[in-house]
């Protein structure tokens, strides 16, 4: 055993601060509360960055594909059905559908609001798994003719139901004698959507295919075709295959191209957050070194008698070593278990809270998702556990190291 009962003992006591120790006590109580704060704030913080970018991703490539392929110099997509034909035989590809996206302005009454209209057949929603439950409160059965399907927020914000009309106006219009006339139409919404996602739920409107093509004036044409892969990873081969075998007069982005910008700085903040948060620990462990330093000089005398007594240097370092190692890895362990509690009932917490302030905690406007999401890892909690543990180990061999060097005569000398 590495630690006999006698060590045990006397390290349990000396933990154990007497009235006249009370000072000790508060820097080993900052130095256990310091670690336990630390790793639950980091493991918390780590975990909203990691849930808020994948539910971010799981979101945008549930809504968008993997991959997106557009008619270069934005001309009509007009041969788009050989190349889906084609794209959806490669082994990779899940769905691959044409689609019609355009930005217009949206008026009903007095309200006007610019968006994105995206044109698609009921077919190609119902494949999708996203599109599909975010529209759940749509009649995808009357998702024909001049009808469209609106965001939720887009219709809070205009004041609009179903069963409303709305007027859809196009600044590319018909070219006439007198110049260019926007292209103006009404259309009658047959439900809402609700992805969880600020920018589509508050700019997006979908409207079957075939209307869009009408209303563009686009004839048998597209704008897009929108490509969903079976394995991500295989994304930049697939990509590679699908440039080599279709027109190559056409523009192929994938996701991370698109949202490269976003997800770059997601990262970056991630990193950061987790270096400034570490510090936490590693002032909690600096408040370790000074709380037993000074239990150290005060048990002077105590060691001094140890030391006559026949207990070894050896003896005298692991007991100040357990005292240390112990605050870390209580702390530690309470940061654990309160670190994944929370993130548990992450947005329960943010729900209280937000009704205890009466503010707005996480503001769909900003953060683009409407729930706090939070994603325990457990590679990165363990990384953090043995982290702050490494920390509060290294903290105890100072004082332990002077406590078995100290001399006993000299320290009853001057006792």
């Amino acid at each position: 055993m590495i630690f006999n009962r006698f060590e045990r003992l006397v390290a349990r006591r000396y933990l154990r601060a007497k009235r006249k120790e009370g000072f000790i006590s508060v820097i080993t109580g900052f130095a256990f509360t310091g670690i336990a704060l630390g790793v639950a704030t980091l493991i918390i913080v780590m975990s909203v960055m990691n849930g808020f970018r994948s539910e971010l991703l799981t979101r945008i490539l549930g809504i968008n594909g993997h991959i997106n392929i557009v008619a270069a110099g934005g001309m009509p997509f007009d041969n788009y059905r050989a190349a889906t034909d084609e794209i959806k035989s490669f082994d990779n590809v899940a769905n691959a559908f044409p689609l019609i996206e355009k930005q217009l302005l949206v008026s009903s009454g007095q309200a006007a609001e610019g968006a994105m209209l995206r044109g698609l057949d009921k077919e190609d929603i119902l494949h999708k798994d996203a599109l599909r439950k975010g529209m759940e409160n749509a009649n995808l059965d009357q998702f024909s003719g001049n009808v469209v399907i609106i965001g939720y927020r887009l219709a809070l914000k205009m004041g609009l139901v179903p069963g409303d009309e709305i007027t859809l106006i196009s600044p590319n219009g018909k070219i006439t004698a007198f110049g260019t006339v926007p292209r103006m139409k009404s259309y009658r919404i047959v439900g809402t959507f609700d992805f969880g996602m600020y920018e589509y739920d508050s700019n997006f409107i979908f409207m079957p295919l075939a209307t869009a093509q009408t209303f563009f004036g686009m004839k048998d044409a597209v704008t897009n075709i929108d490509v969903t892969l079976k394995d991500e990873n295989r994304l930049e081969e697939t990509r590679e295959a699908i440039a080599k075998s279709i027109d190559p007069a056409v523009y192929i982005f994938d996701w991370r191209q698109s949202n490269s910008a976003f997800f770059n700085a997601i990262d970056v903040e991630r990193n950061v957050m987790f270096l400034i948060l570490t510090l936490i620990i590693l002032v909690a462990a600096f408040n370790i070194i000074t709380g037993l330093i000074m239990l150290v000089k005060d048990k002077g005398r105590d060691i001094a008698v140890l030391r006559t007594m026949g207990a070894t240097k050896g003896m005298i370092m692991r007991i100040f070593f357990m005292d240390g190692a112990f605050i870390g890895f209580v702390g530690t362990a309470l940061g654990l278990v309160l670190g994944i509690l929370f993130c548990d009932n992450i947005e329960t917490i943010r729900q209280f809270l937000q009704n205890l302030s009466g503010r707005d905690l996480f503001s769909a406007e900003i953060y683009f998702l409407s729930q706090l999401p939070a994603k325990v890892d457990a590679v990165e909690v363990t990384f953090i556990t043995l982290t702050a543990l490494l920390l509060s180990f290294l903290a105890t061999i100072y004082p332990a190291y002077r406590a078995a060097k100290m001399d006993p005569v000299e320290a009853l000398r001057y006792e």
